[in-house]
């Protein structure tokens, strides 16, 4: 069985949890992870589960003006023209047997705020015809910069486990 892990980064934290994310799910099935920019528009078949995350940017996925002002603040990662919005929007909507989860990263003190990258990703992940696996799941930086939240690591690798085991057993069967 086979899993991807496509994501958006620009502060590097959404990377730092998609690989934590990618490492839990690799105890049940081999993984691979991609960049927005390098995930294929036609998602291969031998894919059985694909999670795809992104960074909270005003309460919904990023857009061009919020990556554009993601990089006037420094961030390293990512680039204006592409992002998790873009990406979905050009994937071929030829549904599959792949069950998808969403993740994001957002800022601890707007927790209680509603709206969210992976809650966004997932309604247009569900239009497209995919089975979601499990509800979207949102992972805490500090600061619009970072750091990320103490332990949110290692809750996103027990978070990517959890998934993989529900994909991989979506009956309860153990």
């Amino acid at each position: 069985m086979r899993a991807l892990v496509v994501y958006e980064s620009m502060f590097g934290h959404t990377e730092q949890i998609a690989r934590a994310v990618a490492a839990g799910v690799s105890v049940h099935f081999e993984t691979d992870v991609q960049t927005v920019e390098t995930a294929p528009e036609h998602i291969p078949p031998q894919y059985d589960l694909i999670l795809v995350g992104g960074p909270t940017h005003t309460f919904t996925m990023t857009r061009s003006t919020t990556r554009a002002e993601a990089l006037q603040r420094g961030a390293a990662h990512g680039t204006q023209d592409m992002g998790l919005r873009e990406w979905l929007d050009r994937l071929d909507a030829h549904p599959q047997e792949a069950l998808v989860a969403t993740f994001d990263t957002r800022v601890q003190r707007v927790r209680r705020l509603p709206g969210s990258a992976a809650k966004a990703a997932a309604k247009r992940i569900r239009r497209l015809g995919f089975d979601p696996v499990a509800l979207p799941e949102s992972f805490y930086v500090l600061d619009v910069d970072g750091p990320l939240a103490d332990g949110e690591l290692e809750r996103a690798e027990a978070w990517g486990r959890k998934v993989a085991q529900s994909a991989r057993y979506p009956q309860g069967v153990r």
